[in-house]
This record gives C-alpha cells, sequence and structure tokens, in this order.
C-alpha cells in the first residue's frame, strides 16, 4: 500500500513558501555580517576603555569622542539586527499562514499580504540602519589625520 498523493493545493502553497525561505536566507546572512560588525564593535570600544583605564590613551578627548561613536554605532547595529528578526518572523508567519490558508484554514489567507509587506517593510529599515552604520564607520575614521606627517613642514 503506497502513501497518499499530496493534494494540489499543498503541492502548489509548497512550491509558493519556496521564495520566502531564500528570503530567510538571505535575512540569515545579514544577521551574520551585523553580529561581525558588532562583535568587531564591542572590542574597539573595550580596548579603548582598557587603554583610558591605564592612562596610556595618548588623547583622551578623542578616546571618548571614538566610545561615543561606537556606542551609536552598536545601537544602529542592534536595532538592525531587531528589524532584521522581526522580519524573519513576519516570513515565517507568512509560509505558516499560506499553508494553513490552503490546508485548514480557508480564510486565514487574507493575512498573507499584511505579514509579506510588514516583512517587507522591516527588512527595507533594517538596510538603511544597516547603511547608516556603515557610513557612520567611515565617517568616524580619520586616516591619520591627527598625526604629525613626516617631512612636510608646518605653515605658519
Amino acid at each position: 500500500m503506497s502513501a497518499p498523493a499530496p493534494t494540489p493545493n499543498v503541492v502548489h502553497v509548497i512550491q509558493l513558501a519556496v521564495a520566502p525561505v531564500f528570503l530567510l536566507s538571505g535575512i540569515g546572512t545579514v544577521i551574520l555580517v551585523l553580529t561581525g560588525r558588532l562583535a568587531r564593535i564591542i572590542d574597539r570600544a573595550r580596548e579603548v576603555e582598557e587603554r583610558l583605564e591605564a592612562g596610556t590613551a595618548r588623547n583622551a578627548k578623542g578616546a571618548f569622542w571614538e566610545l561615543d561613536r561606537l556606542k551609536l554605532r552598536g545601537r544602529i547595529c542592534n536595532a538592525s539586527i531587531g528589524f532584521l528578526t522581526v522580519t524573519g518572523v513576519l516570513i515565517g508567519a507568512t509560509v505558516m499562514v499560506m499553508f494553513l490558508g490552503e490546508t485548514m484554514l480557508p480564510k486565514s489567507e487574507r493575512i498573507v499580504p499584511w505579514t509579506f509587506l510588514g516583512a517587507v517593510g522591516s527588512f527595507v529599515l533594517a538596510l538603511l540602519l544597516f547603511l547608516a552604520e556603515t557610513r557612520l564607520a567611515t565617517h568616524t575614521l580619520r586616516f591619520g589625520r591627527d598625526l604629525p606627517r613626516p617631512g612636510i613642514r608646518e605653515q605658519a
């Protein structure tokens, strides 16, 4: 005796669910990138704090300025990770509602556009925060501005 064949509706829903699953994979990748950036921000903040505590910081005012920037960047990364997590939850809810709508709760499919649009909106916000964090990171770099340049005389 063979197993019963899936109904055409279930097969169709599984086919539709494949695209959101790829989106979940992309979300996971961006979360991985952001957690890596957050880890580097935390490591850098710890290093600056240690130098301040040991009294070995060359410029205490600059070190505190950098700590403030790192704190802001960390908050932006955390917010972006939060929005990506919400995106993942909403995509998962979209897939579940699509499946339930085809198998058990036909009227539940009315929720699908809202969960999907919510996920896309959350994803866009997360990417904008990611952009803001990377822009802030590049604006934080000084590229040797405060270092003396050998062979270049100061102009009066």
